[in-house]
């Protein structure tokens, strides 16, 4: 089950960027498993990791591979993904297995292995099965194209069922910029930095400390906004990659071209999260939760966390069940002090169900359950103790989400 239609927007190539696919036979065979990306040497490349304590080894080498990249290095960058085996929970014997990955692609192209940065996604705690990633390097080299994304988008994807990707073109400095991304994500999703692996590239120009920045402010109001399970993953990675084939440089001293490159990043990046909410495991409804009237940005997030991770609200969404009164038991756990419940106001979409902490004068249930049965649904919450709003997105919890889980490794 999915959202929406599930229809993407033709996915431009980047210029500097070209991507190779080939199938490895990971976990499922005839399906391809295997993504190379080759990135040309003017690029700088940014990124930002799960914080789970328990990151996999992919995670560690790929962050200290990017942390001694070089701008203007004359060489090539690769990001080498695997999907079907996280390499998380696997010891030194993990970090040996990403590093020999690295090490035999970097030998085929001839660059130094610091050059490639490896991801992995799949099932956690199961030796990389190295030697049928390196058996296939050859074949995904050989189809190293710059149209490759949409294969490369469903290269990438586990329990997804379908692909995710977006791209942006738009006039900057008199010349066409464009904005390429794709992601994978569908369970164990509530990035604490990104979702579980996503790739996104520009033709423009922009400093390693800029792109970084960036990076960080698109994230935090896109992949740190989402949640369908509450589950932060070992794995997750998000890449950002400047190419500069485009001529058009951003930087930090012209603001109009810097403000609109932002914003069409970080458009692309919450289309693309979106996305991930949408194809959540067995999801049939998109939940965006509201907190308005907040005293700071933290207090607004706490209470639509705590209402987009309660079973029983998201349970009550799946079976389109207008039981406010678990929206409203989840706000008054949500840990905010002195808390004046006389103040708060409830809506489900334009219905208002909670007014001055009790039921609202003249809601329905039949208004409830009008909204309660839409594909899209927004619930507010407006505290009305100050003047700070902020909101996350969710799905429902419905049997197919705990069918995928449960046989998730058979």
């Amino acid at each position: 089950m999915a959202v929406g239609s599930g229809n993407i927007v033709t996915l431009q190539p980047v210029r500097g960027v070209r991507i190779g696919v080939a199938s490895a036979g990971i976990k499922q065979t005839n399906r391809p498993d295997v993504v190379l990306f080759e990135i040309c040497p003017a690029a700088t490349i940014a990124g930002v990791f799960t914080k789970n304590s328990f990151c996999a080894a992919p995670v560690h080498v790929a962050k200290s591979h990017l942390s001694e990249l070089t701008v203007g290095a004359n060489c090539e960058k690769y990001l080498l993904i695997n999907t079907g085996n996280a390499n998380a929970g696997t010891g030194k014997q993990g970090m040996l297995d990403a590093m020999q990955c690295c090490t035999e692609l970097a030998d085929k192209v001839a660059v130094a292995c610091d050059k490639v940065l490896p991801f992995s996604t799949g099932v956690i705690g199961e030796l990389l099965p190295t030697e049928k990633i390196t058996a296939v390097l050859d074949d995904a080299i050989f189809s190293l194209t710059a149209d490759n994304w949409s294969s490369a988008a469903a290269g990438i994807l586990t329990t997804d069922t379908r692909i995710k990707g977006h791209s942006v073109q738009f006039d900057c400095q008199g010349k066409k910029v464009t904005i390429t991304g794709i992601s994978k994500g569908s369970g164990m999703i509530r990035p604490n930095m990104a979702t579980m692996l996503a790739f996104v590239a520009t033709d423009a120009a922009l400093d390693s400390e800029l792109l970084q920045k960036l990076l960080n402010a698109a994230t935090d109001q896109s992949f740190n906004r989402i949640t369908v399970d509450g589950d932060t993953s070992t794995n997750d990675a998000c890449m950002l990659i400047a190419t500069a084939a485009s001529g058009v440089e951003i930087s930090q001293t012209d603001t109009l071209s810097l403000a609109l490159f932002s914003q069409h990043l970080n458009q692309l990046m919450l289309e693309i999260a979106l996305q991930i909410v949408r194809d959540g495991e067995g999801a049939t409804k998109l939940v965006k939760v509201i907190c308005e009237g907040a005293n700071t940005a933290q207090e607004a997030l706490d209470v639509a966390y705590t209402v987009a991770h309660s079973p029983l609200v998201k349970t009550a969404l799946f079976a389109s069940d207008a039981n406010w009164g678990r929206i409203l038991a989840a706000v008054g756990r949500a840990g905010i002090e002195d808390l004046d419940v006389e103040q708060i106001q409830i809506f489900l979409g334009e219905v208002c169900i909670v007014d001055g902490g009790s039921r609202a004068e003249g809601y329905t249930e039949e208004a409830g359950a009008t909204v309660m049965a839409r594909d899209e649904i927004n619930i507010r919450i407006v505290l009305n103790r100050g003047v700070v709003a902020d909101a996350v997105w969710t799905t429902d919890l419905s049997h197919e989400y705990i069918s995928i889980n449960a046989d998730y490794r058979s």
